[in-house]
């Protein structure tokens, strides 16, 4: 996991000189995986807000790229976590937040409840909240359409809900 960081943190900072962009690279290891961010002081952060784009699409792509220059590196595939700016810990702390709420109403009504669709960062992010709070919880769609579904306590599954 150490080796991944660091390589991801290398590919990163020939990015960020390539882009002009000033910013220090904090590694981490978060649930058994690589956790790489992108950090600057207040006045760099807008500059850095490029990298996070529109509902995080660059960042989505910028990790994916990390990904496989680590990958390129190692022979191996990861599971490297890259957030910019502190756009990912902002969005799961908001998730987590949402996840307590539509558990709260779940516990309420007795009935399951679907969220919205949601990337796979986000829907590990409830799912997690969600066992948490001491509920059960299953993905069910497609992409890009894929859900979180929270379920009743007492309940096994949903109909036509698979993980």
């Amino acid at each position: 996991m150490e080796e991944e960081g660091d390589i991801a943190a290398d590919y990163l900072e020939e990015l960020l000189d390539i882009a002009d962009l000033d910013g220090d690279i904090d590694i981490d290891i978060d649930n058994g995986r690589a956790s790489v961010a992108v950090v600057a002081d207040q006045a760099g952060t807008p500059a850095l807000k490029r990298l996070v784009g529109a509902d995080g699409e660059v960042l989505d792509a910028l990790q994916e790229l990390t990904r496989l220059a680590v990958q390129a590196q190692t022979g191996d595939r990861t599971r490297l976590l890259l957030d910019v700016a502190g756009h990912r810990a902002a969005k799961r702390t908001a998730l987590v937040a949402l996840a307590k709420e539509v558990c709260a109403r779940v516990r309420a009504s007795g009935e399951p409840e679907r969220m919205e669709p949601m990337a796979a960062f986000e829907r590990k992010v409830v799912h997690d909240a969600v066992a948490t709070e001491g509920l059960t919880s299953e993905s069910e769609g497609q992409e890009p359409q894929r859900r979180v579904v929270v379920l009743a306590p007492g309940a096994d599954t949903v109909e036509g809900a698979a993980d």
